[in-house]
C-alpha cells in the first residue's frame, strides 16, 4: 500500500521517495520528508499565447511565422512542435523542429495543443 503523501504542488498522488526528499513525477516538484515546504514563490510558470500553463513534454503550435536567425528559413505558422523542454531566459522553451533542428522560442509564440 502506497503510504506517500500527494504532491503540494500539483495534488498528484504518483510521488516517490528519493533519499530524504518526496519528489513528484508529474511536476518535478520536491519536498523535504521532515514536512518544512520550501517557499515556493521563485518558481517560474510559463504560458502560452492563450494563457494556459506550459509543462516539460508538451505539444505546441507556432501562431505567428518565426524568422530563423542566421539562416534563410522561416518556422511557419501551424508548425507542430512536439515534447518541448522548459528552460531559464528570455527564449523558455527549448525544442526540436523537424527539418529546422534545435531551437528556442518563446512562449508568446506558441499555443498549447
Amino acid at each position: 500500500m502506497n503510504n506517500l503523501p500527494k504532491c503540494p504542488a500539483c495534488g498528484s498522488e504518483f510521488t516517490y521517495e528519493d533519499n530524504m526528499m518526496y519528489v513528484c513525477p508529474e511536476c518535478a516538484h520536491e519536498w523535504a520528508k521532515d514536512g518544512t515546504v520550501e517557499d515556493s514563490s521563485d518558481v517560474r510558470i510559463v504560458k502560452d499565447a492563450n494563457g494556459n500553463v506550459l509543462q516539460d513534454g508538451d505539444t505546441v503550435t507556432v501562431i505567428k511565422d518565426l524568422k530563423v536567425k542566421g539562416s534563410s528559413s522561416v518556422v511557419k505558422v501551424g508548425t507542430k512542435v512536439k515534447i518541448i523542454r522548459l528552460v531559464d531566459g528570455d527564449h523558455d522553451i527549448d525544442c526540436r523542429i523537424d527539418g529546422i533542428g534545435a531551437m528556442k522560442l518563446k512562449s508568446e509564440f506558441v499555443k498549447k495543443t
